[in-house]
């Protein structure tokens, strides 16, 4: 079975990027790869061409949703209604109980 792969956007904490790494999940960060200030169109990009569901707190990417912009997969949570921990929890499940293609142009709300 294929595993959700995961990029963080610039607004994220690392500590979520890190504690995903101790447990194994493959996870990708906009400073690592070199997307600081790229725009939100530029990350759903990158994450589409590297097959990575994008975690975001931004509100943009559900604009860009809606506007029909392509993408492989966006979890979303809104800025400061969920700890560190519960974040993480939240995208253990995810990556437990979904397979890459059920994510793919859906968003998912933490």
């Amino acid at each position: 079975m294929n595993k959700i792969r995961f990029h963080t956007d610039e607004q994220v904490e690392r500590a979520i990027a890190e504690a995903l790494r101790r447990r194994n999940i493959d996870i990708t960060t906009t400073p690592e790869v070199g997307l600081l200030s790229a725009t939100d169109e530029k990350q759903l990009t990158f994450a589409l061409a590297q097959e990575r569901v994008i975690f975001t707190q931004d509100d943009d990417f559900l604009v860009l949703h809606q506007q029909g912009l392509e993408h492989y997969g966006i979890v979303y949570c809104h800025q400061n209604s969920c700890s560190i921990g519960e974040i993480v929890r939240g995208l253990i499940l995810i990556w437990e109980a979904l397979e890459p293609l059920d994510m793919q142009n859906h968003v998912e709300f933490l």
